[in-house]
């Protein structure tokens, strides 16, 4: 059964970070490419940043990139979210995301982050 868990969210202010986690049981890691989404109340779910576990090699969305970083452990199953310099409209629910070979997708629950300003 693949299992995605985030966490790390939570209230933080202005010009603050964060750092998001997301441990992924049930799945061949190492052959994943994994990713962070967000979605904002009214608006579509967006892609935050990917990375090729077996590369390391990674891609950000336009309105993080030089702010946010993402990483993997791949000895722990788990990628990071490192945000730095949060601004409010970063506000949203993060969704980890693993696409793995033929196709197959699949969603964490998703973990608040609220950026106040």
């Amino acid at each position: 059964q693949v299992q995605l868990v985030e966490s790390g969210g939570g209230l933080v202010q202005a010009g603050g970070s964060l750092r998001l986690s997301c441990a992924a049981s049930g799945i061949i890691f190492s052959i994943a490419i994994m990713g962070w989404y967000r979605q904002a109340p009214g608006k579509q779910r967006e892609l935050v940043a990917t990375i090729t576990t077996g590369t390391s090699s990674t891609k950000y969305g336009d309105s993080v990139k030089g702010r946010f970083t993402i990483s993997s452990d791949n000895a722990k199953n788990t990628v990071y979210l490192q945000m730095n310099s949060l601004k409010p409209e970063d506000t949203a629910v993060y969704y980890c995301n693993a696409h793995l070979p033929f196709g197959r997708v699949y969603w964490g629950k998703g973990t608040l982050v609220t950026v106040s300003s």
